[in-house]
This record gives structure tokens, sequence and C-alpha cells, in this order.
């Protein structure tokens, strides 16, 4: 059984906190965007730049929908997952946990020459568009929100179990 799906833009604290949390609860921990490289191979970034976009998007959601069905644990989601149709049906009923960062925090904790395909022209500029688009999606998927602006993982991890009741 899920514990806890981890939904959120760039740098807010998804794969960090996810490891925290998952060993916290005694469960392992599962990356999506781990999935998809090691099916293609390749790091996601390379996947945008030689297969496009579609195409990543295509392995995540196939990555996100096994994910689902059979991790016992910790599950991290890329920030971008949950803009298919599917995806969002399918964390339906999930202990889904929006990590929410602000635009400061999460410049600083990305850092502006980290390998992310969405992030390449005005990188600052891009993750603002790409967070107030995903902000209402994030917000209506989760059952819990957490500010992690300026806190420790630790403190965000008790947060998370005790605001599930894990």
């Amino acid at each position: 059984m899920i514990k806890a799906v981890l939904i959120g833009p760039p740098g807010s604290g998804k794969t960090t906190l996810g490891h925290l949390l998952a060993e916290r609860l005694g469960v392992a921990f599962r990356d999506t965007d781990a999935d998809v490289e090691a099916v293609a191979g390749k790091p996601v970034s390379d996947i945008f730049v030689e297969d496009g976009e579609a195409r990543f998007r295509e392995l995540e959601q196939q990555a996100v929908r096994q994910a689902l069905a059979e991790h016992d644990g910790v599950l991290s989601l890329g920030g971008g997952a949950v803009l298919n149709p599917e995806t969002q049906a399918l964390l339906d009923g999930q202990p889904v946990v929006y990590l929410q960062v602000g635009l400061a925090d999460a410049v600083q904790r990305v850092g502006l020459a980290a390998a992310r395909p969405l992030l390449v022209l005005n990188p600052r500029s891009q993750l603002k568009k790409l967070m107030e688009e995903r902000r209402p999606i994030y917000e209506r998927l989760a059952v819990l929100t957490v500010v992690t602006d300026k806190r420790e993982p630790a403190e965000l991890a008790e947060e998370i179990i005790e605001g599930l009741g894990s």
C-alpha cells in the first residue's frame, strides 16, 4: 500500500524528503523519474532533447501507472506528471502530499545550471510559469499540503507522518 505520493514543482524537495519519509516509515522509496530513466536507458534531459517531451510524458505516464499498481511505500512523481488526466484519475483516493515551495527557495534548490529540460532558456521565468500553471492541479489532488520554504526535511517528514496519520 502506498504510504505517500509526493507531488510538487522542481525544487520542492520530493526526492530528498521522499527518502527521509520512507526511512522514517520503514518502507521503500521510489521516484518515477528514475523509473523513466531506467526504461529509456538515459537521463530525463537526454530523453527531452533526443526523443521530445511527448515521448517523455508517455514514458512518465507508464511509470506512474506501474508504480501506483505495484509500489508499497513512498512515491515521488516528476513535477509535470500531474498534468496527465489519467494520472490525475489514478491519484484519486491516494495519500497525495503537495510539497509547496516559493519561487526563491525553488530556484535556490534547483540551481539554475542544473539539467532541467523545461527550464532551459530563462530558468527563473520558466520555473515561475510552471509553478503557476501547475499549482491548481497540485492543490486539487493533494489530501495534505506542506509548505517547504526555509524548513528542514526532518521537520517536514514529521508533519507529513502526522498529517497522513501514518
